[in-house]
């Protein structure tokens, strides 16, 4: 069955850094575009992050351009999501998820998803 599997969450000080990965199994990794979402206490899920099958496409939420950075491993079935000068704000639970077909932006495009690492960021 498919597993997406991820890491490197954790508690860092404003303005610190933290890096994310996802493993993925049981797919065909290449062909999935792949995204990072994230969830705070008493807020919807929204997107973070995306980046297209090839790697060549990146895409990023307004709120994280120009501070993280998404990337990916096929080789190693393998999406990073570097996060730099962290704000309280991007406290949340950092979910990893793989789309066959669809929008980018879009929770209902995802196929499957992980079952997410917090990040803490205190001020």
């Amino acid at each position: 069955q498919v597993q997406l599997v991820e890491s490197g969450g954790g508690l860092v000080q404003a303005g610190g850094s933290l890096r994310l990965s996802c493993v993925a199994s049981g797919l065909t990794f290449s062909s999935y575009t792949m995204g990072w979402f994230r969830q705070a206490p008493g807020k919807e899920r929204e997107f973070v992050a995306a980046i297209s099958r090839g790697g060549f496409g990146t895409y990023y939420a307004d709120s994280v351009k120009g501070r993280f950075t998404i990337s990916r491993d096929n080789a190693k079935n393998t999406v990073n999501l570097q996060m730099n000068n962290l704000k309280p704000e991007d406290t949340a639970v950092y979910y990893c998820a793989a789309a066959r077909s669809g929008g980018l932006r879009s929770l209902g495009s995802y196929d499957y998803w992980g079952q997410g690492t917090q990040v803490t960021v205190s001020s």
